[in-house]
Protein backbone atom coordinates (compact mmCIF):
# COMPACT_ATOMS: atom_id res chain seq x y z
CA UNK A 1 0.00 0.00 0.00
CA UNK A 2 2.36 2.07 1.10
CA UNK A 3 4.04 1.79 -2.46
CA UNK A 4 1.38 2.87 -4.48
CA UNK A 5 1.12 6.08 -2.86
CA UNK A 6 4.88 6.54 -3.47
CA UNK A 7 3.97 5.79 -7.02
CA UNK A 8 1.31 8.05 -7.36
CA UNK A 9 3.18 11.07 -5.67
CA UNK A 10 6.43 10.02 -7.85
CA UNK A 11 3.65 10.17 -10.99
CA UNK A 12 2.53 13.54 -9.51
CA UNK A 13 5.56 14.83 -9.43
CA UNK A 14 6.51 14.13 -12.80
CA UNK A 15 3.30 15.10 -13.83
CA UNK A 16 4.13 18.55 -12.34
CA UNK A 17 7.27 18.63 -14.01
CA UNK A 18 6.17 17.85 -17.29
CA UNK A 19 3.06 20.95 -17.26
CA UNK A 20 6.30 23.46 -15.74
CA UNK A 21 7.96 22.17 -19.09
CA UNK A 22 5.46 22.34 -21.34
CA UNK A 23 5.01 26.01 -20.02
CA UNK A 24 8.24 26.80 -20.69
CA UNK A 25 8.37 25.55 -24.32
CA UNK A 26 5.16 27.26 -24.50
CA UNK A 27 6.49 30.78 -23.37
CA UNK A 28 9.51 30.12 -25.59
CA UNK A 29 8.00 28.93 -28.70
CA UNK A 30 5.65 32.61 -29.09
CA UNK A 31 8.85 34.09 -28.67
CA UNK A 32 9.96 32.47 -32.11
CA UNK A 33 9.36 33.05 -35.87
CA UNK A 34 5.80 32.70 -36.87
CA UNK A 35 6.29 29.84 -39.21
CA UNK A 36 8.13 27.75 -36.33
CA UNK A 37 6.16 29.40 -34.08
CA UNK A 38 2.55 27.83 -35.80
CA UNK A 39 3.99 24.12 -35.72
CA UNK A 40 5.53 24.01 -32.39
CA UNK A 41 2.24 25.42 -31.10
CA UNK A 42 0.08 23.11 -32.41
CA UNK A 43 2.79 20.45 -30.55
CA UNK A 44 2.57 22.03 -27.76
CA UNK A 45 -1.58 21.62 -27.66
CA UNK A 46 -0.63 17.91 -28.25
CA UNK A 47 1.11 17.62 -25.21
CA UNK A 48 -0.99 19.94 -23.34
CA UNK A 49 -3.95 17.43 -24.32
CA UNK A 50 -2.00 14.10 -24.03
CA UNK A 51 -0.94 15.79 -20.04
CA UNK A 52 -4.36 16.41 -19.22
CA UNK A 53 -5.78 13.25 -20.05
CA UNK A 54 -2.88 11.74 -17.78
CA UNK A 55 -3.73 14.16 -15.03
CA UNK A 56 -7.53 13.00 -15.14
CA UNK A 57 -6.31 9.52 -14.89
CA UNK A 58 -3.94 10.03 -12.27
CA UNK A 59 -7.09 11.57 -10.48
CA UNK A 60 -9.50 8.72 -11.18
CA UNK A 61 -6.90 6.24 -10.11
CA UNK A 62 -5.89 8.25 -6.93
CA UNK A 63 -9.39 8.19 -6.39
CA UNK A 64 -9.76 4.71 -6.90
CA UNK A 65 -6.70 3.66 -4.71
CA UNK A 66 -8.35 5.81 -1.78
CA UNK A 67 -11.36 4.00 -2.33
CA UNK A 68 -9.68 0.47 -2.78
CA UNK A 69 -7.93 1.21 0.44
CA UNK A 70 -11.31 2.03 2.17
CA UNK A 71 -12.34 -1.31 0.60
CA UNK A 72 -9.17 -3.01 1.37
CA UNK A 73 -9.62 -2.51 5.23
CA UNK A 74 -13.51 -3.78 5.24
CA UNK A 75 -13.18 -6.51 3.19
CA UNK A 76 -10.30 -8.48 4.26
CA UNK A 77 -11.56 -11.33 3.66
CA UNK A 78 -12.34 -10.92 -0.16
CA UNK A 79 -8.64 -11.10 -0.39
CA UNK A 80 -8.86 -12.55 -4.21
CA UNK A 81 -11.36 -9.63 -5.18
CA UNK A 82 -8.89 -7.38 -4.09
CA UNK A 83 -6.25 -8.65 -6.05
CA UNK A 84 -8.05 -9.04 -8.95
CA UNK A 85 -8.71 -5.12 -8.57
CA UNK A 86 -5.11 -4.26 -7.70
CA UNK A 87 -3.95 -6.10 -10.39
CA UNK A 88 -6.74 -3.65 -12.76
CA UNK A 89 -5.45 -1.29 -11.31
CA UNK A 90 -1.91 -1.48 -11.53
CA UNK A 91 -2.52 -2.44 -15.20
CA UNK A 92 -4.03 0.90 -15.17
CA UNK A 93 -1.39 2.52 -13.38
CA UNK A 94 1.19 0.87 -15.88
CA UNK A 95 -0.65 2.56 -19.32
CA UNK A 96 -0.83 5.96 -17.74
CA UNK A 97 3.34 5.51 -16.51
CA UNK A 98 3.50 4.75 -20.00
CA UNK A 99 1.76 7.21 -21.47
CA UNK A 100 3.10 9.60 -18.83
CA UNK A 101 6.63 8.75 -20.31
CA UNK A 102 5.88 8.81 -24.04
CA UNK A 103 4.55 12.57 -23.21
CA UNK A 104 8.23 12.95 -21.22
CA UNK A 105 9.66 11.54 -24.52
CA UNK A 106 7.90 14.51 -26.40
CA UNK A 107 8.39 16.89 -24.41
CA UNK A 108 12.38 16.63 -24.36
CA UNK A 109 12.04 16.31 -28.37
CA UNK A 110 10.43 19.24 -28.35
CA UNK A 111 13.40 20.58 -25.90
CA UNK A 112 15.95 19.55 -28.21
CA UNK A 113 14.15 21.16 -31.64
CA UNK A 114 13.73 24.29 -29.26
CA UNK A 115 17.62 24.13 -28.50
CA UNK A 116 18.26 23.50 -31.90
CA UNK A 117 15.90 26.69 -33.29
CA UNK A 118 17.70 28.72 -30.61
CA UNK A 119 21.37 27.71 -31.98
CA UNK A 120 20.32 28.53 -35.36
CA UNK A 121 19.02 32.07 -33.94
CA UNK A 122 22.34 32.76 -32.74
CA UNK A 123 24.42 31.91 -35.56
CA UNK A 124 22.02 33.96 -37.99
CA UNK A 125 22.65 36.86 -35.35
CA UNK A 126 26.38 36.36 -35.07
CA UNK A 127 26.41 36.52 -39.31
CA UNK A 128 24.06 39.40 -38.88
CA UNK A 129 26.53 41.20 -36.92
CA UNK A 130 29.61 40.24 -39.27
CA UNK A 131 27.70 41.84 -41.80
CA UNK A 132 26.54 45.05 -39.59
CA UNK A 133 30.71 45.49 -38.95
CA UNK A 134 31.15 44.75 -42.64
CA UNK A 135 28.95 47.72 -43.56
CA UNK A 136 30.55 49.97 -41.06
CA UNK A 137 33.81 49.53 -42.25
CA UNK A 138 32.53 49.94 -45.50
CA UNK A 139 30.55 52.69 -44.36
CA UNK A 140 34.13 54.52 -42.95
CA UNK A 141 35.87 53.75 -45.67
CA UNK A 142 33.49 56.27 -48.65
CA UNK A 143 33.65 58.58 -45.96
CA UNK A 144 37.24 58.79 -46.28
CA UNK A 145 37.01 58.97 -50.22
CA UNK A 146 34.33 61.34 -49.82
CA UNK A 147 36.85 63.75 -48.02
CA UNK A 148 39.34 63.24 -50.42
CA UNK A 149 37.31 63.75 -53.33
CA UNK A 150 36.51 67.20 -51.88
CA UNK A 151 40.02 68.20 -51.12
CA UNK A 152 40.71 66.94 -54.89
CA UNK A 153 37.38 69.52 -56.10
CA UNK A 154 39.08 72.16 -53.92
CA UNK A 155 42.63 71.65 -55.42
CA UNK A 156 41.30 71.61 -58.96
CA UNK A 157 38.93 74.48 -58.26
CA UNK A 158 41.95 76.93 -57.21
CA UNK A 159 44.08 75.46 -59.96
CA UNK A 160 41.52 76.70 -62.02
CA UNK A 161 41.34 80.26 -60.63
CA UNK A 162 45.30 80.49 -61.00
CA UNK A 163 44.76 79.54 -64.45
CA UNK A 164 42.41 82.00 -65.38
CA UNK A 165 44.84 84.26 -63.56
CA UNK A 166 47.49 84.21 -64.94
CA UNK A 167 46.11 84.26 -68.72
CA UNK A 168 44.56 87.11 -67.40
CA UNK A 169 48.25 88.68 -66.35
CA UNK A 170 49.94 86.98 -69.55
CA UNK A 171 47.17 88.81 -71.97
CA UNK A 172 47.85 91.95 -70.07
CA UNK A 173 51.33 91.74 -70.60
CA UNK A 174 51.15 90.99 -74.67
CA UNK A 175 48.85 93.79 -74.79
CA UNK A 176 51.46 96.02 -72.96
CA UNK A 177 54.14 95.15 -75.43
CA UNK A 178 52.10 95.36 -77.93
CA UNK A 179 51.07 98.49 -77.25
CA UNK A 180 55.11 99.53 -76.22
CA UNK A 181 56.12 97.50 -79.59
CA UNK A 182 53.31 100.11 -81.25
CA UNK A 183 54.79 103.03 -79.51
CA UNK A 184 58.13 102.74 -80.24
CA UNK A 185 57.86 101.93 -83.97
CA UNK A 186 55.64 104.86 -84.27
CA UNK A 187 58.65 107.54 -82.89
CA UNK A 188 61.00 105.31 -85.14
CA UNK A 189 59.11 105.95 -88.06
CA UNK A 190 58.02 109.55 -87.26
CA UNK A 191 61.48 110.77 -86.61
Amino acid sequence: MEQKRQKFSEIKAGLDDAESLIRKMDLEARSLQPNVKAVLLAKLREYKSDLNNLKSEHKRLASANSNQAARDDLLESGMADAMSVSANQRGRLMMSTERLNESSDRTKESRRTMLETEELGVSILQDLHQQRQSLLHANDTLHGVDDNISKSKKILTNMSRRMSRNKWIISSIIVVLVVAIALILYFKLSK
